[in-house]
């Protein structure tokens, strides 16, 4: 990545997603999984998860630095309000994952959003941030998991996601989980544009779904 224009504005090499995107975990063992726990996230979340957000948007994108430009994005997108009337939307059930010393990581699943490309449903996986210190415990899947067991029993014959199409590990990860690439879209801030892939999943039973308690 490179710092700003001189007018203030990102280059085009800037490897962004849409901000409410997607970062990959890795596997879980039995072990990861039986230490963590799920709740459907409250009002006093907000905050939060709103810092959650900027600290995995902020480390995955900006690796070599923060000019105005996307600090100012940064800190308007991702505001406790906005998550606070996410958290209150009926049309959006977000699932948080919670240590003992706090959250960690969060799914949201958008119902009636309209896709960027043809056959895909009216649910999104609008959201799945981990915190980047808690990779590797298989956090991701779990959430997805839940996520995708929400979406199925709400009815929904499938679900889609976008993610920046040159994020390598978010692929990767989605494609594990049985997601297929079905087109491509653009995320934009202001005049720019970034090429994202967008992904579904048929919601049907796979031998590769582990067992997961609804939230």
């Amino acid at each position: 990545m490179t710092s700003g224009s001189d007018k203030g504005r990102p280059r085009c090499d800037y490897r962004l997603s849409q901000p409410f995107a997607h970062m990959p975990c890795q596997e879980p063992s039995h072990a990861d999984i039986r230490r963590m726990t799920f709740r459907l996230a409250r009002p006093a979340d907000a905050p939060v998860l709103a810092a959650i957000s900027i600290e995995v948007w902020l480390g995955t994108y900006l690796r070599q630095g923060v000019d105005p430009f996307f600090a100012e994005f940064a800190l308007t997108e991702f505001t406790p309000d906005k998550l606070s009337a996410l958290i209150e939307d009926p049309r959006q059930h977000i699932i948080v994952s919670e240590n003992q010393a706090g959250l960690d990581g969060f799914i949201r699943i958008s119902h009636g959003t309209v896709a960027p490309v043809a056959d895909c449903s009216s649910t999104e996986i609008s959201t799945l941030y981990v915190q980047p210190r808690h990779h590797g415990r298989g956090l991701g899947r779990a959430l997805l998991a839940r996520g995708l067991d929400h979406a199925r029993a709400s009815g929904a014959p499938s679900v889609w996601l976008t993610t920046n199409a040159e994020n390598a590990p978010a692929i990767a990860f989605y494609l594990r989980q049985g997601f297929r690439n079905v087109g491509t879209t653009l995320f934009r801030i202001r005049d720019q544009a970034y090429p994202n892939d967008v992904f579904r999943r048929t919601l049907t039973p796979g031998p590769d779904e582990g067992p997961s308690s609804p939230v």
